[in-house]
C-alpha cells in the first residue's frame, strides 16, 4: 500500500490510558500517514505534556479542571480545552477519525460530540453503546458517520463480517480469556484483593477494564455493544473461554461455516486496522506464528462463579435503560472494590441489588439514558452504605 496523499487526521480521547498510549505508537511507527490534530486526557498532565511535544497537536483537552491549570502552567503551544466541555469541543474538530479511548460513561458526551461534528469515530470504550447504542447509532446513521470498533472481539468481526449480509450470519461467538480466576470456583473468591483482579493473564489493560475482565462483565458489557455495533439481538450473540487469547471472535454463518480472526494479544493490531480502514497497511509489528502455536482450547463460562455474566445478558435481553442501569452499578461497585470499600464477590451482589431496584425505562433517548445511569449510581452508592456484610471484609 503506497503513502496516502495527505495524512489521515486524528483526533485521540484518552491519550494517557493504555489504548491511546497503543494508538500514539501506532502513530509513530507510520510517520507520514497520521496526523495528530488532538489529544484529550483527564489528569495525566507529565505525560500528556511528552506526547504534546513529540505529536505537536493543535488542541489539548484536560478533562479534570485542576489538571488543567498545570497543563497550562507549563506553557505548552497547543489550543488547550478545559473540563468535559473542552473534551466535547475537541471531540468536534474537524478530522478524519476521532479515537474514543474514554474509560466508563463520560465517554458518551464526547462520542456523540464527535459524531454529530461529522467525524468517524474508532472507539474503544464500549460503555457509551451499553448506555445508549440506540441513540449513538441513529445519530451516526442521521450523519452517515462510520463507527469503527477497536476493542479485539469486536474489531474481529467488524473484519469477519466485511463483505457478508446480516441474514446469513448465525451467531457471534465472542471469545474470553476468562480472566485471572477461570476455573476458580466462588467461594475461592471471596478474598481476592484489587491487585489480584488487574493481573491480567495475556491483555495489559488499565484498572478498570482488568477489574471487568476478572468478573466477566467485561464480557457481558461486550454483548450488549455488539447487538448495536452489528444489529443482532442477545440470543444470536454467545461467549465462549478461550484462554490462550488468539482467537479474538468468530462468526458462525447459516450455512455452518464458521470464520475466526486470530492474531497475538497487541492492541495495536486492531487500533491500526481502524485508524487506517478501508485501506490495509503493512505492519512492521511481531506476528502471529501459527508454527508455534501448541493449542486452542474453547470452553463454556461459569455462570455460578461469574455472575456478572448473567446479569449483563438479562439487561441486554430487557432492553431500554437495563443496559445503562448495569453499567453504572458496576461503574460504581468496581470503584469501591479497587478502593477496598467492597470485596470482590459484592461487584456482582450490588450490581444485582441495583438491577432489582431500578426499574428500566424503554423510551430511550439521551435525557433518559442519562437519568437512568444518575439514580443507578446513587441506588448503587446506598446499598453499598446500607448493607454492612457486602462492606465488612479484611483490607
Amino acid at each position: 500500500m503506497t503513502e496516502p496523499a495527505a495524512p489521515k487526521k486524528i483526533t485521540v480521547l484518552g491519550a494517557t490510558g493504555s489504548i491511546g498510549k497503543s494508538a500514539l505508537d501506532v502513530v509513530r511507527k507510520y510517520p507520514g500517514r497520521f496526523e495528530v490534530i488532538g489529544l484529550g486526557a483527564h489528569s495525566n498532565v507529565a505525560l500528556l505534556a511528552e506526547q504534546v511535544r513529540e505529536f505537536q497537536p493543535r488542541f489539548v483537552a484536560v478533562s479534570d479542571p485542576e489538571a488543567a491549570k498545570h497543563y497550562a502552567a507549563l506553557g505548552l503551544a497547543p489550543t488547550l480545552l478545559c473540563g468535559m466541555d473542552g473534551m466535547n469541543a475537541l471531540a468536534s474538530e474537524p478530522v478524519d477519525v476521532v479515537l474514543c479511548a474514554l474509560v466508563g460513561a463520560v465517554g458518551i458526551h464526547p462520542l456523540i460530540a464527535a459524531i454529530r461534528a461529522g467525524n468517524n469515530v474508532a472507539v474503544a470504550n464500549k460503555e457509551p453503546f451499553v448506555m445508549a447504542g440506540e441513540v449513538v447509532m441513529a445519530e451516526a446513521r442521521a450523519r452517515g458517520v462510520s463507527i469503527l470498533p477497536v476493542d479485539s472481539e469486536h474489531n474481529a468481526v467488524f473484519q469477519c463480517l466485511q463483505g457478508v449480509a446480516k441474514e446469513d450470519v448465525a451467531c457471534i461467538h465472542l471469545t474470553a480469556s476468562g480472566g485471572p480466576f477461570y476455573r476458580r470456583d466462588r467461594e475461592s473468591l471471596r478474598e481476592i484483593r484489587p491487585e489480584e483482579a488487574m493481573r491480567h493473564p495475556t491483555w495489559e489493560m488499565g484498572a478498570k477494564i482488568s477489574v471487568d475482565s476478572a468478573t466477566l462483565m467485561n464480557k457481558g458489557l461486550e454483548i450488549i455493544e455488539a447487538m448495536w455495533l452489528f444489529g443482532l439481538p442477545e440470543s444470536q450473540i454467545q461467549v465462549v473461554i478461550h484462554p490462550q487469547s488468539i482467537v479474538h471472535s468468530l462468526v458462525e454463518f447459516k450455512d455452518g461455516n464458521i470464520l475466526a480472526q486470530l492474531g497475538i494479544t497487541d492492541m495495536r493490531f486492531p487500533i491500526l486496522f481502524a485508524l487506517s480502514y478501508p485501506d490495509r497497511v503493512q505492519c512492521p509489528m511481531d506476528r502471529l506464528d501459527l508454527t508455534r502455536m501448541q493449542a486452542l482450547t474453547f470452553d463454556r463460562p461459569d455462570f455460578s462463579a461469574f455472575p456478572c455474566l448473567r446479569l449483563a445478558r438479562e439487561a441486554a435481553a430487557r432492553g431500554g435503560t437495563a443496559p445503562a442501569i448495569l453499567n453504572a452499578a458496576n461503574e460504581e461497585a468496581v470503584a469501591a472494590f479497587c478502593g477496598r470499600r467492597l470485596p470482590f464477590l459484592g461487584i456482582s451482589e450490588v450490581v444485582e441489588a441495583v438491577c432489582a431496584q431500578c426499574p428500566p425505562v424503554f423510551h430511550v433517548d439521551l435525557e433518559t439514558v442519562l437519568d437512568a445511569d444518575r439514580q443507578a449510581r446513587e441506588t448503587a452508592r446506598r446499598v453499598m452504605e446500607n448493607n454492612g456484610s457486602l462492606m465488612s471484609w479484611k483490607s
